[in-house]
């Protein structure tokens, strides 16, 4: 199988990917998340998990490198990511009593060469839509939460794979790695696509 390159150092995301058992390497990413005007939330998800995995490919141009970014949007508006404390709880009491979709993309980006791909077909990715609903919460609740999570730079100001989860009322999703950030169901079926599957005694796994 192809070497795999994870253009993330995210404690989180690198838990996700050892659940699959492939031997990878994580990496930061040389990638700035600036978001076009105009651009939906969920195209912004694609743009940078798809950036993130391309600022890699000449740095390790013979691995597979998968790129991963979440996007919040309320009501079709792109929620930034919190540079701060302060951020984080204004984005959560914006976010309280409401509902809003977690847009979690994942890109996988195959080296030149890679058998049966074409160049066309050397970037893939895919979004799972999360539908969350945060429950009222008072700004003593908020300020406590983050100053337990510190979630700086987590999509709308919470890390549901921490205390984030005392903040839902409600949440709807087909793949619950997603909010963690890395899908992990269609991350394998694009792995598959370029050869990377343990269970294929063909690929030696």
């Amino acid at each position: 199988m192809s070497r795999v390159v994870l253009a993330s150092t995210s404690p989180f995301r690198r838990a996700l990917l050892d659940r699959l058992g492939l031997v990878y390497e994580a990496v930061p990413p040389v990638f700035e998340e600036i978001a076009p005007p105009g651009l939906s939330p969920l195209a912004c998800a694609v743009l940078f998990a798809e950036g993130k995995a391309l600022s890699l490919a000449h740095a390790h141009a013979d691995a597979v490198i998968i790129g991963a970014d979440q996007a919040l949007d309320v009501d079709g508006e792109l929620l930034r990511k919190p540079a701060t404390l302060d951020e984080a709880a204004e984005q959560l009491d914006r976010l309280a009593g409401r509902a809003h979709a977690l847009h979690t993309a994942v890109a996988v980006q195959a080296p030149p060469g890679l058998r049966d791909v074409s160049c066309a077909q050397r970037m893939v990715s895919e979004v799972v839509t999360v539908e969350l609903r945060v429950r009222p919460l008072s700004r003593a609740q908020i300020r406590r939460y983050v100053e337990l999570d510190r979630p700086i730079g987590s999509a709308g100001g919470y890390l549901f794979e921490k205390h984030g989860a005392w903040l839902f009322d409600e949440v709807r999703h087909a793949d619950e790695t997603a909010i963690v950030g890395l899908p992990l169901v269609p991350l394998c079926r694009l792995l598959r696509g370029f050869g990377i599957d343990p269970l294929d005694v063909r690929a030696g796994g």
